[in-house]
């Protein structure tokens, strides 16, 4: 039996609060040196530090054993069902759609002042990391969230890393989604091993410019330390949702919204914020009543005594305030009109309007990225997109009016800021 009763957000003390707004934040601290030793020493000694981890799983590895073959590809698709693999295929036609309309002009230019031309271009990333989640749980969905946004920016090479397992075999539904997201090399390494070869290359891995995807802790503590060495995408924790519902709110549906989101892990966070104290009521009768017939029992009772709650706004005004103060990783809006709701939400991760708009849907499908900031890093982090693959270097050309124009200024500055070579290679363009 679970003991989920809803509480007046009036009523949270300044601990509660505090405590509900930290909820699952990754915490580092205690394998954060277990983790850069292992990331310094493939540093100095690359491939062989890997192959002496992995022997747990294949006792005569070589270098030749981490990277994917054609054949092992080719024996994945014969082990996943057909309806699985047109499904993947259907959600990277949706991902792609939906990421190349994020693309942006290849190169702007504006005229600052008469003779001064100063604009931006846009330029693909060479060579960029994904790191695939394996071992207990596979997730062939996100390579195509990583994998595919890279491709429509146009990155050079995209590589997948993944933990292998027993025999040192990936899992044939990642193996799968990788080729459907036509990556362009899969290396079946995972942890920080897999995350320090990519940042610092060894003799079987490439070095890469930046590194994404979802991971545990230790993936987490490893990206930390290369950045850098190259660049990461937002620190990521464990899953967690927001419901903001009023009274149009249907409880059947919301009870599985919030139960769906818990279901990841024993720290995911779920919230429910309403301004309907029947709805809260019925949300948390239907919840007890189901709870004894849900399956992995032992992730729902410590995810659901951690880290979720039920809260009851006076208003909407104070619902939409503490939405925004939570930042979610995934927001639902179940009002009369999400859209005029939508216009008052400053931070969230991706955000999902109206009933038939449940999380799972962005999970794997409709599109949008599930590659996201969590523990409040929606306040100052994106979700994964096109951008975290593009650079935007600035460009300026002036003509000698357009300098002379400037000039007195430009050398004022570097005057006083005590560089007077700045101030005199301006000087001698006019001498």
């Amino acid at each position: 039996m679970i003991n989920l009763n809803p509480e007046k957000i009036d009523d949270l003390t300044p601990e509660r609060t505090k405590s509900i707004m930290e909820r699952s934040m990754e915490d580092i601290s205690s394998i954060f040196e277990e983790t850069r030793l292992i990331v310094n020493d493939i540093r100095a000694n690359g491939d062989a530090v890997i192959l002496s981890h992995y022997r747990k799983h294949k006792e005569d590895i070589t270098s030749a054993d981490l990277e994917v073959t054609r054949k092992e590809i080719e024996d994945a698709y014969r082990q996943v069902a057909p309806k699985v693999v047109d499904s993947l295929k259907i959600a990277a036609e949706n991902i792609i759609k939906f990421h190349k309309a994020q693309l942006e002009r290849e190169m702007w230019s504006i005229e600052v002042r008469k003779g001064i031309l100063a604009g931006r271009v846009t330029r693909p990333m060479d060579i960029v990391g994904c790191y695939i989640p394996g071992g207990t749980a596979v997730y062939p969905s996100s390579i195509l969230m990583t994998v595919l946004p890279a491709k429509v920016a146009g990155v050079g090479k995209v590589v997948a890393i993944t933990p292998p397992g027993k025999g040192m075999k990936a899992s044939p539904a990642t193996l799968v989604a990788a080729d459907i997201a036509k990556c362009d090399r899969i290396f079946k390494v995972g942890g920080p091993w897999g995350v320090a070869g990519l940042a610092y290359g060894t003799a079987a891995m490439p070095r890469v410019d930046k590194i994404v995807g979802p991971g545990n802790k230790y993936v987490t503590a490893a990206k930390m330390i290369v950045y850098g060495q190259v660049d990461i995408d937002s620190p990521a924790g464990p899953s967690e949702s927001l419901i903001l519902a009023d009274e149009s709110g249907r409880a059947d549906l919301i009870v599985w919204d919030f139960l769906s989101q818990v279901e990841h892990d024993p720290d995911s966070a779920a919230v429910l914020v309403t301004t309907s104290r029947e709805l809260a009521d019925r949300v948390c009768e239907i919840i007890s009543r189901e709870y004894d017939g849900l399956p992995r029992k032992a992730i729902f009772e410590s995810s659901l005594a951690k880290h979720s709650y039920v809260l009851i706004a006076k208003d909407m005004d104070q619902a939409i305030d503490f939405t925004n103060q939570y930042a979610a990783e995934h927001l639902q809006i179940l009002t009369k009109d999400p859209f005029i709701t939508l216009n008052r939400i400053k931070h969230a991760g991706s955000i999902f309007l109206g009933p038939y708009a449940p999380v799972p849907v962005g999970d794997y499908a409709s599109g949008t990225n599930h590659v996201l900031p969590t523990g409040q890093c929606a306040r100052m982090f994106s979700g994964l997109s096109v951008d975290d693959f593009i650079k935007k270097p600035t460009f300026q050309y002036l003509s000698k009016e357009g300098l002379a124009g400037l000039k007195d200024v430009v050398i004022t500055l570097a005057e006083a800021e005590g560089l007077p070579i700045h101030a005199r290679t301006i000087r001698a363009r006019f001498e």
